[in-house]
């Protein structure tokens, strides 16, 4: 028989990996004071990109030698920019383990036709770090969103390195300690850890990037969306808020908004803390429950954000329908929205755990979860 509905639900249903939880003092009234109906050019709108940038680079401490700019299409957008405008000087090392760092394989060895070495992992796992090659250009997702496995340190990174390492970092950011003397091309989205509006991406370039993109001219042409030279030197008003081309006013105060919220948190390692909290409700969660299990396969790269999680039962005859049947359980009782595993990536669920949820309703929502569970497989008897 199935168990009952548990008492206390959570006080905020969102769990979805992308676009996230908003802070949770967040209200619409916080972006009144946005640059509306004025250019981005205009003094207000410079002050308030460049409020944004240097923010970020307080809050997640990026050195001061390092650029940062705002560019187009999200955490896509700013690392196709690093592909096409900086790969090609050198060879080029691929790491993938899920499907966004197989995304950037196909963009790299089928569009632009590198003949790069591609070492790729299952779901779960992560490929052998200590067989990378840091001479090459290397490729690599700091976290893998849909698979809910991140790199366990960057010890494997050589400080003498000759070639870069560009980073797909946007579910770890502001919630991982990423070691910037070890990561040349860094990108994330505002849609992630912080919560923010979706379409802005972040391009964050090391002095040995820069020294590529005024050194280099790849072989292809660029479309202007992704050019970040003029006459061989660094466009460097891209890095002080004059955008390529014109963003949302709107978005970029609600990131401004969410970066005085991580600091009210206690800033980096508030968020942290609070995201490591979360995760840990999830794994201790498992560890009670035999019948769900960590996709990840070793502790060292359980992701503390984007916690996937796979069906382990073996009453379960299907499991792509099961874990939809759970999932759809939970969104009808608005105790849990979006928590299903992403398209291409093996069944089960997928709860996000960064910063902007609060412990509580995660603690509230995982008895809902044993309750959708067992409500199932009686239904599937």
């Amino acid at each position: 028989m199935a168990i009952s509905q548990p008492a206390t639900r959570p006080a905020n249903p969102r769990f979805s990996s992308g676009p996230c939880a908003k802070p949770p003092t967040f209200d619409v009234t916080k972006l009144a004071d946005a640059a509306l109906g004025r250019s981005h050019r205009a003094a207000i709108g410079k002050d308030k990109l460049k409020a944004a940038i240097e923010g970020t680079r307080e809050v997640l401490g990026i050195p001061a030698d390092y650029k940062i700019g705002i560019v187009p299409a999200s955490d896509t957008g700013a690392v196709e920019m690093a592909l096409w405008s900086l790969l090609g000087a050198r060879k080029v090392e691929m790491l993938a383990w899920e499907s966004f760092g197989s995304g950037w394989v196909t963009d790299v060895v089928k569009q632009l036709k590198i003949d790069a070495e591609v070492k790729t992992a299952d779901y779960g796992q992560i490929v052998d770090l200590a067989s990378v090659d840091c001479n090459n250009d290397v490729v690599f997702t700091w976290n893998g969103t849909t698979a809910g496995v991140r790199v366990p340190n960057a010890d494997w990174i050589a400080d003498d390195r000759e070639g870069l390492t560009i980073c797909d970092a946007t579910s770890a950011a502001f919630a991982m300690d990423l070691p910037w003397d070890k990561l040349d091309v860094t990108t994330f989205s505002w849609q992630k850890v912080l919560g923010g509006e979706a379409a802005h991406g972040m391009l964050i370039l090391s002095p040995r990037a820069v020294e590529r993109l005024e050194s280099y001219t790849p072989a292809w042409p660029l479309p202007k969306i992704f050019r970040l030279t003029k006459g061989g030197k660094l466009i460097d008003g891209i890095f002080t808020g004059a955008t390529i081309n014109t963003p949302s006013m709107l978005a970029v105060e609600d990131y401004l908004f969410a970066l005085d919220w991580a600091r009210s948190v206690g800033g980096l390692k508030g968020l942290i803390a609070r995201a490591d909290a979360n995760a840990q409700a999830v794994f201790d969660f498992c560890d009670a429950n035999d019948w769900i299990a960590n996709l990840a396969e070793d502790d060292a790269t359980r992701s503390n954000t984007s916690v996937c999680l796979k069906f382990t039962d073996d009453r379960i005859k299907d499991g792509a329908a099961f874990a939809k049947a759970v999932a759809k359980r939970l969104e009808n009782e608005n105790i849990a929205l979006d928590i299903g595993a992403y398209r291409d990536a093996p069944a089960g669920l997928r709860i996000w755990c960064g910063g902007t949820v609060e412990t509580s309703d995660i603690e509230a929502m995982l008895p809902w979860l044993a309750w959708a569970f067992e409500a199932e497989i009686e239904a599937q008897a």
